[in-house]
């Protein structure tokens, strides 16, 4: 086994020679790294079982991002009398919505977070305040005990899914990455499903809604328990100058055969920077500048598109169609999570698991254009049914079909590639900040889609604004295919140096 010294040594090699000097070296060690670790195309690959009951852990913090999303929908009713703010429709709002002001800040702090005390304890981090904040919400016998519970779940909320992003994408085998970063987006689809589910008595059971939040507090402690017998993230042992903790990481992740190849892959690509030194301003500009805002514009698109303004005010958008509500609800919930293949006596496959099959066959860009695509098409149907009154059902079959088209589609693609994608091309040395920075573009533009579709579709007409979230859809179409990258099949490594040499 390669000891602390001999690691030690490669380090120092890495920072007194320059880079033109010892390109030969790195070359036949990457070469050696792929034939014994199968990261490349080369020799066995480890064995996926390893790493995934890890990554199963780590996917509890998305179930619980889905669950919170979705607690509230069905017994605010019930909240708002039993609290006694029943018809303020400013109380109810902030209910709804102020985790999502406690998520941009936890999702801002958590590269910071993760960079500081590991990605373990990141999780374990991100639990308690859930835990708290649910506890607290379940309690409460006011509007603002209320409130501030939903506020310290939103910080777990938002530091959870960026933490898993990252750990997820440095713990997997690169050939199964991208099935392993889809869990994230079906364990939040999950998460939703099981909120809807578990609200559905509260309409008829006195103070069901506190046992709705009780139940959040057990995946939570769940979450916080389990990291507890996961391994730590090696990438991020390794730039912490924990050089034999990283090769014992990737043994319990990729088994000892191929423990010394993976370290030596990672110090392929380590110039001996230190992540304590990166500064905020490191991330606005100069060379790491062109990725992170590849990332944020990424973000930025899936929210343009209007995913969320169909999730937040599906009950209205399913009315002006003319469908009855429940329906129309149960509908989105299980689209994002089903579709029927070819026929509807056919087996149920949801988009996110098909998305899960197909990431690492073909890819996270073709998945990507595919699905902002179907997405444009989606959002052009609702534009004809708006704008044409077809005979019979027609125009309600075109709203609702067209619906469920882009709910599907983007669960596809827009919807998980992005959380695997990012953690993929950023570089080591930058990649939790840069993610913090990324997906909070995601929280702003998420705040603003929510609190303007309403009043954009009463000022606009809804002709006018889906062919906005159409065309947004469709200058990520060309967003995608002219600034990212394929990663699939390659180490984080190989990414990382590729990236380096096309600047």
């Amino acid at each position: 086994m390669l000891g602390h010294s001999s690691l030690h040594e490669i380090h120092l090699v890495h920072k007194r020679v320059p880079s033109k000097d010892h390109a030969p070296l790195l070359d036949r060690e990457g070469n050696s790294a792929r034939l014994q670790n199968g990261m490349g195309q080369e020799g066995t690959n480890p064995s996926w079982r390893l790493s995934l009951p890890h990554v199963c852990v780590a996917t509890l913090t998305s179930f619980l991002f889905g669950y919170h999303m979705g607690v509230v929908n069905e017994p605010l009713e019930s909240i708002a009398y039993d609290l006694g703010f029943a018809e303020n429709t400013l109380a109810e709002g902030l209910v709804v919505s102020l985790c999502l002001g406690g998520a941009f800040i936890g999702c801002l702090v958590s590269g910071w977070i993760a960079d500081g005390i590991g990605r373990r304890r990141a999780f374990q981090l991100s639990a308690l305040p859930m835990i708290i904040g649910a506890s607290m919400s379940a309690t409460t016998k006011d509007l603002d005990g209320m409130l501030l519970g939903r506020f310290l779940v939103g910080t777990g909320m938002g530091l959870g899914p960026a933490i898993a992003s990252l750990y997820v994408a440095e713990v997997s085998p690169s050939f199964v990455r991208g099935t392993y970063g889809s869990f994230v987006q079906i364990a939040t689809c999950l998460g939703l499903i099981g909120a809807l589910f578990i609200g559905i008595p509260s309409k008829e059971v006195l103070g069901w809604w506190r046992i709705c939040f009780w139940v959040s507090a057990i995946p939570a402690a769940l979450l916080a328990l389990g990291m507890e017998f996961c391994a730590e993230s090696p990438a991020w042992l390794y730039k912490k100058g924990q050089c034999g903790e990283a090769e014992a990481a990737f043994e319990r992740l990729l088994g000892a055969s191929h423990a010394k190849s993976a370290v030596a892959e990672l110090s392929r690509s380590d110039k001996g920077d230190d992540i304590e030194s990166l500064r905020f301003s490191d991330l606005l500009y100069g060379r790491h500048f062109r990725v992170v805002l590849t990332g944020s514009v990424l973000y930025a698109f899936q929210q343009l598109s209007g995913i969320n303004a169909v999730f937040y005010f599906s009950t209205f958008v399913f009315k002006s169609a003319g469908l009855s509500a429940d329906v129309g609800n149960t509908c989105v919930g299980f689209i994002n999570l089903a579709e029927s293949r070819s026929t509807l006596s056919r087996a149920i496959f949801s988009g996110s698991i098909i998305a899960m099959l197909l990431m690492d066959k073909l890819g996270r860009k073709v998945l990507l254009l595919g699905s902002f695509l179907g997405m444009a098409v989606a959002m052009g149907f609702q534009v004809m049914a708006a704008s044409f009154n077809l005979p019979g059902s027609g125009t309600l079959y075109l709203s609702v079909g067209g619906i469920l088209l882009f709910v599907l589609t983007f669960a596809m693609g827009a919807g998980p590639v992005p959380g695997l994608l990012l953690p993929e091309i950023l570089p080591n040395r930058i990649r939790a900040k840069a993610m913090a920075i990324c997906m909070s573009v995601h929280w702003v533009v998420n705040f603003f889609v929510g609190l303007l579709f309403l009043r954009l579709l009463e000022q606009l007409g809804p002709q006018l604004l889906y062919s906005i979230f159409g065309t947004f859809c469709l200058l990520a179409v060309i967003f995608v295919k002219r600034n990212v990258i394929e990663t699939k099949g390659k180490s984080l490594q190989e990414i990382e140096i590729a990236l380096l040499t096309s600047e």
